[in-house]
This record gives C-alpha cells, structure tokens and sequence, in this order.
C-alpha cells in the first residue's frame, strides 16, 4: 500500500501556499545533494553506476521544474 502522507516541513509548505513546482524543484536539489554526495564517497563497480544513474534522473526533473515554472509564469503574464 501506497504512503500518502507527506512529511510534516512539506505539509507545512503545502499550509504557506506554496507552489506544488516550488516544493518539488526544493526537494530534488537536496536530493540531487545527497545522491552527489554518495556518489563521491562510492567506489567504481555496480553501485558507483546506480548513484550515477539516480543523480542524472535528479537533475533532469531538476530541470523540468524550471520549464515548468517558467511555462506557467508566462502563462500568467499572457492571461493578465
């Protein structure tokens, strides 16, 4: 079964208003943090290239979210 509880500093996000890509683009620099921080400290083999792989994923939906806030914010500026 399937958590759908958010952590209690993301729920409180969530409470401030804040945007749904503001939260998500926050959480994966400090998971794009942990997974460089691994990797560094990860020897050559089978799990230097999981931590490779895992990092690379971080930072393409990194990426995503500034297309996304830049989309929706250009998207507000044409409707206004």
């Amino acid at each position: 079964m399937m958590n759908t509880t958010l952590d209690p500093r993301l729920q409180k996000l969530i409470d401030m208003g804040e945007s749904g890509t503001d939260i998500l683009h926050g959480e994966l620099k400090n998971l794009m943090y942990e997974a460089e921080t691994k990797l560094s400290e990860a020897l050559r083999g089978e799990e230097y290239e999981y931590l490779e792989g895992r990092l690379d994923a971080f930072v393409e939906v990194y990426a995503l979210t500034y297309q996304l806030a830049f989309a929706i914010s250009d998207r507000r500026k044409n409707n206004a």
